[in-house]
């Protein structure tokens, strides 16, 4: 694919992975767009690179369906999607409380669900379009203390295995990246 012009959405792009991949989309000729919760953190990014910033949390549904209309708005069309926003707790089974348990599964499987939801609609009408799920080696094995962020990557990749098979009829790519532990 060609990125010079390319349309480019990418969930949690105020830092890490999401901020990383933004700016090297940015230089290489992208049209990039990013979501994050943090207003402040969210200007600073996008400022960075000129990006369109969105606040929003990708749990919240009325917040993802804001953000593809600012993105519209902006560009008129999405090519790619990169569901990046995730989050982690890190605790043994006995001591994990099921708050933060399901928050973790609302940012990091419902949240790109719900992404995903939204782009593969306009990837399936304009019968082309690229969904980029960032996972983690955590979705490929087991961990202690991982039972809400290795579970929630798990998810993704079944998620993202279910979605190549019903999108690609449709010409829609989904890709699934396992990048190991970030600093």
């Amino acid at each position: 694919m060609n990125l010079k012009g390319a349309t480019v959405l990418i969930t949690g792009g105020t830092s890490g992975i999401g901020l990383s991949i933004a700016k090297a989309l940015a230089g290489a000729g992208s049209r990039v767009a990013i979501t994050g919760r943090d207003q402040k953190r969210l200007d600073e990014a996008a400022r960075d690179f000129g990006a369109v910033a969105v606040q929003a949390d990708v749990s919240s549904p009325a917040d993802v369906q804001r953000t593809y209309r600012e993105v519209f708005k902006a560009f008129g069309h999405l090519d790619v999607l990169i569901n990046n926003a995730g989050v982690g707790v890190f605790k043994p089974l006995v001591d994990m409380d099921p708050a933060d348990f399901e928050r973790v599964f609302a940012t990091n499987v419902t949240g790109a669900m719900l992404m995903a939801r939204e782009a593969a609609r306009h990837f399936v009408e304009r019968k082309r379009g690229n969904i980029v799920n960032i996972a983690s080696t955590a979705g490929v094995r087991g961990a202690a203390n991982g039972t809400a962020y290795y579970g929630s990557k798990f998810a993704l990749r079944g998620m993202t295995e279910c979605w190549r098979a019903e999108l690609r009829p449709h010409n829609v790519r989904v890709i699934l990246i396992n990048p190991s532990e970030v600093i």
